[in-house]
């Protein structure tokens, strides 16, 4: 069933059930009114911790802590009614042991009303998938590049080329074996995306992957043009807001200066205006 089609927002095991039918469509949101635009064609919106380097100006992602994920969490849930909400778990918030990821992954769910966590990992975090999924927490797994990583994979890099492919597979097989209901492939070879979204029995969530993926995630202010100190290859620029804000802001400044803002339309009178009789 399309987003736009349905009235509640779908479980995790309405997203698994879409393996190999209609693309499921997702986006980031880190605020209502953005969440609010997403809701009618989104099947899933992912509160990523790319909000760190997108809204609040850090040059990675490890500086998000479980505070920022709970607060854009809340204000994202204010904007769906159809879509489902999945929150990432922040960096040190999950790695040291499964217990320590119950504890963080039930305090994200009770505080925001995240219908599912995220957290980065193959073959070295199936042992915590399970355990969370185990206690009712469900678990979408991310793997290939994790950002959460790059200070040992040594950059934003393409992961799974030459003999490194087989150890992505078999990361995507351990998460899937362990519980997790969907899995986000992100900045892998194509045919190595088209090889686990065949090989695995959950949804594959393209990000610089493939197009054969079950689904496709961005992050809304790269493809809106919001965000503007880089552009990965993988995204495609839908709009280019970030250039109209700029130019509108830019007509403002010079109005205010030129005192042509405000105009006679935007200020008030003294008296109020006499009623027609």
């Amino acid at each position: 069933m399309s987003a736009t089609a349905r009235k509640t927002a779908p479980l995790p095991d309405d997203i698994r059930a879409r393996k190999g039918g209609e693309p499921l469509v997702s986006l980031t949101a880190y605020t209502t009114p953005m969440a609010q635009l997403m809701d009618a064609h989104c099947d899933f919106v992912l509160v990523g911790d790319s909000v760190g380097m997108v809204l609040h100006g850090l040059e990675s992602t490890l500086g998000v802590t479980m505070e920022m994920m709970i607060l854009h969490g809340q204000a994202v849930k204010r904007g769906l009614s159809r879509a489902m909400m999945v929150v990432d778990m922040p960096f040190a918030s999950y790695e040291e042991s499964p217990a320590q990821a119950y504890r963080n992954a039930a305090r994200l769910m009770a505080e925001t009303g995240a219908g599912a966590v995220k957290l980065e990992g193959g073959v070295a975090m199936a042992e915590t998938i399970a355990f969370l999924v185990a206690r009712g927490v469900p678990v979408m797994a991310h793997i290939g590049l994790t950002p959460q990583s790059i200070n040992t994979l040594g950059g934003y890099k393409v992961q799974g080329r030459g003999a490194a492919a087989d150890r992505l597979l078999a990361d995507a097989e351990a998460v899937a074996e362990a519980g997790a209901f969907a899995v986000v492939l992100e900045k892998v070879p194509e045919t190595l995306a088209d090889r686990v979204t065949g090989a695995i029995p959950i949804p594959t969530i393209g990000i610089g992957a493939s197009a054969g993926c079950d689904g496709q995630i961005l992050v809304v202010d790269d493809m809106l043009g919001l965000f503007t100190a880089f552009k990965p290859k993988f995204v495609k620029r839908y709009a280019t807001l970030g250039e109209q804000a700029e130019a509108a802001i830019a007509d403002y400044a010079t109005e205010v200066r030129e005192r042509r803002f405000p105009a006679p339309e935007h200020v008030f009178a003294d008296t109020l205006p006499e009623q027609k009789k």
